[in-house]
């Protein structure tokens, strides 16, 4: 059975006497832990928080700048979002040329590259918009073209 209220030192020490016990090297520790741990307790090493803040205020910069430049990317997207006004979509889809048996190809390519499933998240919304427009104008030009669609 283990006992939990075992200290660090004893267990240092049963380490060192199994190895004994077995004729090998003891653990290398590198370092006198028990002294390091006396030093600290005596009050002649005191530990700053200094560079620790330092490092901490350093990394927030850091990721400020990055998220300042995440945001930037995502501001200058929405900026260049596409129109989803009716004339210009109309004027994009080219309606005013076109006859009705090349309606369909139309609205597969549009929709290729403007489906709401195809682009990236935040530009969903407006991909909704500029599909709803392009459907309803498609629609209306093969109903002016004699063909209703199913």
């Amino acid at each position: 059975m283990v006992d939990v209220k075992r200290d660090f030192a004893s267990l240092l020490d049963d380490l060192f006497a199994a190895a004994d016990e077995r004729n090998t090297a003891p653990p290398i520790t590198g370092v006198d832990y028990l002294s390091v741990v006396d030093e600290l307790h005596s009050g002649r090493i005191r530990v700053s928080p200094e560079p620790a803040l330092a490092s901490y205020r350093e990394a927030a910069a850091m990721l400020e700048e990055e998220l300042a430049g995440l945001f930037a990317l995502e501001d200058a997207a929405a900026e260049a979002l596409p129109p989803t006004d009716p004339p210009a979509i109309a004027t994009e889809l080219g309606l005013e040329r076109l006859g009705p048996a090349e309606l369909a190809q139309v609205r597969r390519q549009f929709a290729l590259k403007n489906h709401p499933d195809l682009v990236a998240p935040h530009l969903r919304e407006n991909a909704l918009q500029r599909m709803q427009v392009a459907n309803m104008l498609i629609d209306e030009a093969e109903r002016k073209a004699g063909r209703g669609r199913a």
